[in-house]
């Protein structure tokens, strides 16, 4: 039997804080619909990310930035109403952000208040450190994400390891105190060296969440459809698969297939 937390009490970001400071792990995971958070929340998970991987994911995109504010709204308002205890992070996509200020609150404040979510996830450091600070002088919790951002993947032209080079890595050491220092309440930090993330879970005091980055750091956070085996053509080096679910799966939709053509669903007992 898997974990189920017996603590029911909503996660909250001062919870998340607390973890960090008793060494306790946070566990996150990216849900997209109503049933899955309703799952992946009921079985004790700290974090549900509604992440932009939805562009992946649900949508078959090859990368996030298609993804608009309107439908990572709609996921969101999905995720929320499935959601009791974890604590419910959006992503703002790509272009919600990046062009001023003023924009990236408007947009900020307009998923909060439809979706009705706990916070919200921003890419990049120094470069969107204004937007930040906007947001959260708002009154919104937000988390950083540095390392490699898959809303830049154009800019880097490959989903390599990021921060291997000493400018790259102290760059990524000093963004993470900026957005710590600018009020974030966590960080994640994706598809770097474990030695560099350890560093930086250390030197700051809000919690770090890798993806790809070691375990080294305050917590871990995996794809849903990845971690569950529905995702069968990726498979990189950080990614532990739980279940089999694109065969468990097909199996079910061929055995189903296979009742209906031989006549043998519906029987009597299946019918009014």
């Amino acid at each position: 039997m898997g974990y189920i937390s017996e603590d029911r009490r909503k996660v909250t970001t001062q919870r998340l804080r607390e973890m960090k400071l008793r060494g306790e792990k946070i566990s996150m995971l990216t849900s997209y619909d109503y049933t899955m958070a309703s799952i992946v929340d009921g079985a004790g998970i700290d974090v549900i990310l509604v992440g932009d991987s939805a562009s992946n994911v649900m949508a078959g995109n090859q990368t996030t930035l298609p993804i608009t504010l309107d439908q990572m709204i709609y996921h969101a308002k999905s995720v929320v109403r499935g959601v009791e205890r974890a604590l419910v992070v959006v992503d703002m996509p790509f272009g919600t952000y990046q062009i001023s200020d003023i924009e990236a609150v408007t947009n900020a404040i307009k998923i909060m208040k439809v979706s009705h979510a706990d916070a919200l996830k921003l890419e990049g450091g120094a470069e969107i450190l204004p937007s930040i600070r906007k947001i959260i002088d708002a009154g919104i919790p937000v988390m950083g994400h540095l390392g490699l951002t898959p809303q830049s993947i154009n800019k880097f032209g490959t989903y390599a390891v990021r921060a291997k080079e000493e400018a790259e890595a102290q760059k990524l050491i000093s963004d993470a105190h900026l957005l710590e220092e600018a009020g974030c309440f966590s960080l994640v930090l994706e598809k770097i060296p474990a030695a560099l993330a350890e560093r930086v879970a250390k030197e700051v005091s809000i919690p770090v969440i890798g993806i790809g980055a070691g375990g080294g750091v305050d917590g871990q956070v995996l794809v849903v459809a990845d971690m569950l085996g529905m995702n069968n053509g990726f498979s990189p080096r950080f990614l532990r698969r739980y279940a089999d679910l694109h065969q468990e799966i097909t199996s079910a939709v061929g055995r189903y297939i296979e009742d209906v053509k031989s006549c043998d669903f519906p029987n009597e007992k299946e019918q009014y």
